[in-house]
């Protein structure tokens, strides 16, 4: 049996200006998602963590720390050392594959999912590490990650007809990013930034998108009747708009 994976890789080459990623079945039955790297493939399961394992006995880090194993004893009340936040950190990066070929793979739910078990990582490490300087290397990752749950979830809605609910889902990450960025004193040339003017461009959109109510319309309308001089309608507009104040 040869251990090559030359022939995985096959007809599937790597393009470094988009995310790869496809569904195989394992040999095991269940179903799997792999993401094409320059170097070759990652395969990772879909349930649980990404490489099948459970740390401590618990479904993940996450919930081993959250006390919600038998494993975990006193580990909800642990301070997290060096050793414990390098830990999550891998976690977290197995998680953020995962979610990247989700993302590819248009699996909202997945991206949705494992971004939200990702900020709770990151809410862990921020409030338990001994010191705060061993939570920055994957607390610096907030505003990434928090971007790409709230395209998720924007994306949820608006395709279950909830355009509001996509626009408040955009409009809270937008002032969760801006206020860890005022918190940590980052500079306006700074990534966070960056996530929250991705996040107002998909703002925009939406609301493009979304249908005018009553009051948008007499509004728009009372606008155009006052660039035209027409003032009676305007007046005749305005009533309107106060009977429905």
């Amino acid at each position: 049996m040869s251990h090559d994976i030359q022939g995985l890789l096959a007809g599937w080459e790597y393009d470094p200006s988009t995310v790869k990623a496809r569904w195989i079945d394992g040999d095991d039955g269940r179903r799997k998602v792999q993401l094409r790297l320059d170097i070759g493939v990652l395969q990772m399961e879909t349930t649980g963590r990404p490489d099948g394992r459970s740390p401590h006995g618990c479904a993940s880090l996450l919930e081993f720390y959250r006390g919600g194993g038998r494993a975990s004893g006193d580990a909800e009340r642990r301070d997290l050392g060096p050793e414990a936040c390098v830990e999550i950190q891998q976690e977290a990066v197995q998680y953020y594959h995962r979610y990247l070929a989700y993302s590819s793979l248009r699996h909202t739910e997945g991206v949705i999912a494992d971004t939200d078990h990702n900020l709770a990582l990151l809410d862990l490490v921020r409030r338990r590490a001994v010191e705060p300087e061993m939570a920055w290397p994957l607390l610096q990752f907030f505003p990434y990650v928090r971007m790409t749950n709230a395209r998720a979830r924007a994306e949820r809605l608006s395709a279950a007809g909830r355009p509001g609910a996509a626009i408040e889902a955009v409009e809270s990450a937008m002032e969760d990013i801006r206020a860890f960025s005022a918190e940590h004193h980052l500079p306006d040339i700074a990534s966070p930034l960056a996530e929250a003017d991705s996040l107002n461009d998909l703002l925009v959109d939406l609301r493009r998108a979304q249908p005018l109510t009553l009051r948008d319309r007499l509004e728009r309308d009372m606008a155009d009747a006052i660039a035209r001089e027409d003032f009676e309608k305007a007046a005749v507009l305005r009533d309107e708009l106060r009977r429905i104040a």
